[in-house]
C-alpha cells in the first residue's frame, strides 16, 4: 500500500468527543491519511449537549476552562470576545466565574469543524451524515457500513458516540429532555414528573418554563439530591494520598473529610478540595479494588456527583426560586409503577419516609436520569461489536472495556478500534467533561498515529 492510497481513520460520533478526536487526528496523522467523521444526526459538532438554543442552558464549567485545545487554553474565551451584542444573553458573569450557554459552545465547535473542512485540512476531513451500523473485520482493519447502504474500507475506528441512550420509555406520555419541542404542547397547568434531580433536571425545568409551562413540577430521585453550584474558591493543594487511602474507600473518605476540615479552618470552602482531587481521580478509581468501586457506585456516587459536577450559579438560582415559590418539588423516592391513561400517566411512587405508596396523575414524564446501562443499549453498532467479540463491557457495565492506550478490549485479538469520551466510563472515571476529553483526544490521536505508522512500515 502506498501512502497516496492510505485508507481513512473513522471517527463515529460528532459531538464533542468525536469532534476533538477528528481535529486532533488531522494534526497527528500524515497528510496522506484522511479522517472520516460520522454522525447519525447529521449535525456535526453539537451533539445532544450543545444543540440547545435556550440561553438559560448554561455550561457547567467556567469559560476559562472550556477551550477545545489543551495547548490553547484561551481559545474559547477569545472566540466569545468576538461575538456581537445579540449573543450577550448567553454569557453570564458571576462571582464564581463566567459561564456561557451550551448553544454558544455548539457554535464554537461547529466553526472549528468548518475551518478544518474548508481550510488547510480541506479534502482530508470528510463528513459522513449517516448512522454507522457495522464495523466488519476486513484484513487487519474494518469495512464500515452505514444505515444508508454506504461502505468504506477504514484503517481503524474511534468510537466516540457519547452517552448511551437511557432505558426505553416507560410510558407513552414520556418526553425526551433533549427534544424540548414537545414541551410547548403540554397543558400549561397539569403537573409534570421529572425522573432525576441532577443537571439534566435543571435544564428540563428551564426548557419547560421557556415553552410556557406554568404548572407544578415534581422531580424524583433515589436520594433527592440537587447539584451544588460553583462558588468562588481559593485553590487547595492536591493531597498526597497514601497507598492505604488509594486502596480503601473508608480511608479515602476520611482523608477527604479531613482535607475539607483543614480547608475550612483556613477559610477555604470544600469546592477547592474537590477540585484539587481532579488530577488524582482516575488513579483513585483504578487503584480501588473492585469491591470498593462497587461500594462507591452503590452508596457514594450520587454524593460525589453533586459536589464534583456543579452547576452554574444562575441555573442554581433559578431552581432555588422555583422551590421557594412551590412550583418545583424535589423528593427522594422510587417510581414503582406507571399506568397509562388517555390523557395522563398514573404513577405509583414510594417516597422516602412515607407510610405507603402514593399515586399521582401527571400529563408527562421526563426522564432526566442520564446515560443508560450498557446492557440496555439498542444501538445496532454496539450490539454487533459485542456479538463479534470486538468489544466487551467493563466490569461494572457503565461502558466498554479498554486498555491504557484507549484500545477497545474484546474477547478476540486486538484490532485498531479505540474509545473516547463517555463510553470509557468505568475505565476512566473522568471521561465526560470537556477539560478531560480534550486532553484524552490529543493523547489518543498521537497513539493512533504511531500505531498506524508502524502498520504501514510493516
Amino acid at each position: 500500500m502506498t501512502r497516496a492510497s492510505l485508507p481513512p481513520v473513522a471517527v463515529i460520533g460528532a459531538g464533542f468527543s468525536g469532534t476533538m478526536a477528528a481535529l486532533q487526528l488531522l494534526s497527528a496523522l500524515p497528510p496522506e491519511r484522511p479522517v472520516l467523521l460520522c454522525e447519525r444526526a447529521g449535525i456535526f459538532g453539537r451533539g445532544l449537549a450543545y444543540g440547545t438554543g435556550n440561553p438559560a442552558h448554561l455550561l457547567n464549567v467556567r469559560t476559562a476552562n472550556m477551550s477545545a485545545f489543551p495547548d490553547r487554553p484561551g481559545d474559547f474565551e477569545s472566540w466569545l470576545g468576538h461575538l456581537g451584542p445579540e449573543d450577550m444573553e448567553g454569557i453570564r458573569s458571576t462571582p464564581a466565574g463566567t459561564f456561557a450557554s451550551r448553544g454558544l459552545y455548539g457554535r464554537y465547535l461547529t466553526e472549528l469543524l468548518s475551518k478544518a473542512v474548508t481550510g488547510s485540512a480541506a479534502g482530508r476531513l470528510r463528513l459522513l451524515p449517516d448512522a454507522v451500523t457495522d464495523l466488519e473485520p476486513h484484513g487487519g482493519a474494518f469495512r464500515l457500513r452505514t444505515e444508508g447502504g454506504q461502505s468504506f474500507a477504514v484503517a481503524g475506528a474511534v468510537l466516540a458516540m457519547g452517552n448511551l441512550a437511557a432505558a426505553p420509555a416507560r410510558s407513552r406520555h414520556s418526553l425526551d429532555p433533549w427534544d424540548a419541542d414537545h414541551f410547548g404542547r403540554l397543558h400549561p397547568h397539569a403537573p409534570v414528573l421529572i425522573l432525576g434531580t441532577g443537571l439534566t433536571m435543571l435544564d428540563a425545568v428551564a426548557s419547560l418554563r421557556a415553552h410556557g409551562f406554568e404548572g407544578a413540577i415534581l422531580a424524583l430521585s433515589r436520594r433527592g439530591l440537587l447539584p451544588n453550584a460553583h462558588a468562588p474558591a481559593a485553590p487547595w493543594p492536591t493531597p498526597n494520598l497514601t497507598p492505604a487511602e488509594f486502596a480503601s474507600l473508608p480511608r479515602l473518605l476520611a482523608r477527604i473529610r479531613a482535607e475539607v476540615a483543614r480547608a475550612n479552618a483556613q477559610g477555604i470552602g470544600w469546592h477547592g478540595v474537590i477540585d484539587a482531587l481532579r488530577p488524582l481521580t482516575d488513579t483513585i478509581w483504578r487503584s480501588l479494588p473492585p469491591p470498593e468501586r462497587r461500594r462507591f457506585l452503590r452508596h457514594l456516587r450520587p454524593f460525589w456527583d453533586v459536589h464534583r459536577h456543579r452547576t452554574a450559579p444562575p441555573a442554581a438560582e433559578t431552581i432555588r426560586a422555583e422551590l421557594a415559590r412551590g412550583a418545583l418539588t424535589v423528593r427522594a423516592g422510587r417510581l414503582l409503577d406507571v399506568a397509562d391513561e388517555s390523557a395522563q400517566a398514573v404513577v405509583t411512587l414510594r417516597l422516602r419516609g412515607a407510610a405507603a405508596p402514593e399515586r399521582l396523575g401527571v400529563q408527562a414524564m421526563i426522564d432526566a436520569t442520564g446515560f443508560g446501562h450498557l446492557g440496555q443499549s439498542r444501538d445496532p453498532l454496539v450490539r454487533r461489536l459485542l456479538e463479534r467479540g470486538l468489544v466487551r463491557p467493563e466490569p461494572f457495565g457503565l461502558g466498554l472495556d479498554a486498555g491504557p492506550d484507549y484500545r477497545a478490549r474484546g474477547t478476540g485479538p486486538a484490532r485498531p478500534l479505540w474509545l473516547l469520551g463517555p463510553l470509557l466510563r468505568g475505565v476512566l472515571w473522568e471521561c465526560t467533561a470537556v477539560p478531560d476529553i480534550r486532553n484524552e483526544a490529543a493523547e489518543l490521536a498521537g497513539l493512533i498515529a504511531t500505531d498506524l505508522e508502524r502498520a504501514v512500515a510493516a
